[in-house]
């Protein structure tokens, strides 16, 4: 379109033309070709990054889509695993028709409407998840014949810090489910210096069969911390005879 109106149309038109009037098609393609190249190379350049940058930003979406429906989903294997452990326990104090069945159902009731309403946020308050396990603990003490072994420490400096819900409580959940409690403690320590989560947890093991669903809750608990908290240190020693975990989140900008 240039070549026709500055060599044809504007010469015979107006008597002046951009080349002189010996110039071929050829070399005036290749002439504009070079002279436009490092406008086309640096357009180009712009083009790639442009399209790089929205291809990234796709992806980094997919990504955060994709986390987030694996934790829903994490979220959702937690509340069912943690009836079941409780029900157990409630059945077995309702066959012994023991007067602490009825406290035991009421102290459920309470767990079930915290995790009900909370399991649907991001995070909660560190105090809260804690008195998830205050519960959870007051609810097995019912069926322990020695609940002075229990030994538990907490020292929390920050209880407003965020945590992601239910992330503490299976690791307790498994020590009860497997502990032996007849005449071996349990220790668990719970504290938060310069706002770092300190979990420490420590039993002893029944040395009877686990049931094929018993690695559930602690492999859950893993998949959420590499998600939400990919610096955290967890050490787990699972060994025939204990059970012990040591936890620490940085949760200062959570």
């Amino acid at each position: 379109m240039r070549y026709a109106l500055e060599e044809l149309i504007l010469p015979s038109t107006l008597g002046f033309r951009n080349y002189d009037e010996s110039t071929g098609l050829l070399y005036y393609l290749f002439d504009n070709i070079y002279n436009s190249s490092l406008t086309t190379f640096i357009a180009g350049i712009l083009w790639i990054l442009e399209k790089y940058g929205v291809a990234e930003n796709d992806k980094k979406q997919l990504l955060i889509e994709k986390k987030q429906a694996e934790l829903q989903a994490l979220k959702t294997q937690i509340n069912p695993h943690f009836i079941f452990n409780s029900l157990n326990n409630i059945y077995s104090l309702v066959y012994q028709k023991s007067d602490e069945a009825l406290p035991a159902i009421e102290e459920l009731g309470q767990l079930l409407r915290y995790s009900t309403k909370d399991l649907e946020k991001d995070s909660i308050s560190l105090d809260k998840e804690i008195g998830y396990i205050d519960s959870l603990i007051a609810l097995e003490k019912l069926r322990i014949r020695n609940p002075e072994l229990l030994i538990v420490e907490k020292n929390i400096q920050h209880p407003h810090l965020k945590i992601s819900p239910m992330l503490l409580v299976p690791f307790v959940e498994n020590a009860f489910k497997h502990g032996d409690f007849r005449d071996k403690c349990f220790e668990m320590k719970i504290s938060d210096p310069d706002e770092v989560l300190h979990f420490y947890l420590f039993n002893y093991k029944t040395r009877k069969m686990k049931d094929v669903v018993s690695g559930i809750g602690i492999q859950n608990v893993k998949k959420r911390l590499e998600i939400l908290y990919p610096k955290h240190q967890l050490e787990i020693k699972d060994s025939e005879t204990e059970f012990v975990v040591d936890l620490k989140i940085d949760l200062k900008n959570e």
